[in-house]
């Protein structure tokens, strides 16, 4: 007699878990329930309309340490689907994954919707059934069968793969904890630094390719990429630090102090012991005209500005003070941070159920038989560049063995 699998949620883990599943055992029902009436949503706008697969890293003990949290769970759950199994499935299916410098991996087109494609292919081709605008209100276990209230009707199933995403507040994970399950505590984990009074958003658009932030008062720091923003700070600088500080800054309220080298590893000392012969070499040229740093030229001249130093003046007429104040400025610029903004439309939170809870091997709940997890709703996330997608992937797929198998 054939079983049925019921997953919720159809963005990227629902979808893996559901079509491996039906492709992996021809005699299993499955159908995905979604709340919403879009389905992939987050493939859609993911690497800006790109969809971000996943991340050229290919060594597990390498993988994990882009995980704030999971990282223990995840380097058992790689053994069995990681990158290079993710870029062959979808190799297999016709979608050919391209690497970019940075390691991020996209689909050749440069467009989502060959990801979306070839999922919604697979479910077609194995008969997966897909339900839009349901909302699961409670899942229930009788004598070994599940029952599914939605807001529609009531189904019946022998496994339930729970694939609903994060949610932004504990109330949200009601239904789960019903069942016995332990939550952590959700927060935002990739989010952008508001700076409500600070005149450097003017110059919004302006990016340096390589920076480094540390928080005020806290060992935390990161680097890379660095955007200048109508509202603040981006780029995967903030975005790391967001994530590997997502319960700290949480706990702040999200106001706090950060300081920014804008380059990278020369520190405020090393760069007053290398001054004198910077000053000496350009010293018949004009500070605003000469920019020894590769900084951008508008951020240059932001910073002359902000350390009263007019463009015209000649670096060896530089005042001590003003060159005292540059140098501060370059290389340990203080912010004032009160607030966050979503990053693009990408919302991704820490927290979800308690990973002592699930079997990394099969993505089973250890409180109930039948019911398993995958993706986001678990408290696993990593750093911006395709990494949860990743988790997305592994953990689908692993689920789909477990109970295809069953």
């Amino acid at each position: 007699m054939s079983k049925t699998l019921i997953v919720i949620g159809g963005g990227a883990a629902g979808f893996f878990c559901a079509v491996n599943a039906a492709s992996m055992n021809a005699d299993l029902r499955v159908i995905i329930l979604e709340k919403q009436q879009k389905l992939l949503s987050k493939v859609k706008v993911s690497g800006g309309g790109r969809c971000n697969v996943t991340h050229a890293c290919f060594e597990i003990a390498e993988l994990v340490k882009f995980y704030p949290r999971g990282q223990q769970f995840l380097k058992k759950a790689f053994h069995w689907f990681n990158t290079n199994h993710t870029i062959s499935w979808f190799e297999e299916r016709g979608v050919i994954l391209k690497t970019e410098a940075d390691g991020r991996m996209f689909p050749r087109t440069d467009d989502s919707q060959t990801i979306i494609d070839c999922l919604l292919r697979e479910a077609t081709k194995h008969k997966v059934e897909v339900i839009t605008g349901c909302d699961v209100e409670t899942i229930q276990q009788e004598e070994g069968i599940w029952k599914i209230n939605t807001n529609s009707k009531t189904f019946i199933a022998d496994f339930i793969c729970v694939a609903a995403g994060g949610y932004n507040t504990l109330a949200k994970f009601d239904w789960l904890q019903q069942l016995g399950h332990t939550i952590e505590t959700p927060v935002p984990s990739l989010f952008t630094f508001n700076m409500p009074q600070n005149s450097i958003k003017e110059l919004m658009g302006v990016s340096v390719p390589l920076a480094a932030i540390k928080l005020v008062g806290s060992k935390l720091q990161s680097s890379g990429p660095l955007l200048i923003t109508h509202w603040g700070l981006s780029g995967p600088a903030v975005l790391k630090l967001s994530a590997w500080g997502a319960r700290e800054l949480a706990d702040k309220q999200y106001k706090f102090s950060i300081l920014v080298n804008w380059l990278h590893d020369t520190n405020e000392q090393k760069l007053r012991e290398e001054w004198g012969n910077l000053r000496n070499e350009l010293a018949t040229q004009k500070v605003g005209n000469k920019n020894p740093f590769g900084l951008p030229n508008r951020l240059w001249n932001y910073f002359l500005s902000i350390c009263g130093i007019k463009e015209e003046l000649r670096w060896a007429e530089l005042p001590a003070v003003n060159q005292n104040k540059l140098i501060t400025t370059l290389a340990a610029q203080l912010f004032e941070v009160n607030g966050k903004t979503t990053f693009k439309e990408e919302f991704v939170t820490c927290g979800g159920i308690k990973l002592n809870e699930i079997d990394p091997n099969t993505m089973q709940s250890k409180k109930a038989n039948g019911l398993y997890f995958a993706g986001e709703v678990m408290d696993i996330d990593g750093v911006t560049g395709g990494f949860n997608f990743q988790n997305a992937w592994t953990s689908g797929w692993i689920a789909a063995k477990a109970i295809s198998g069953q």
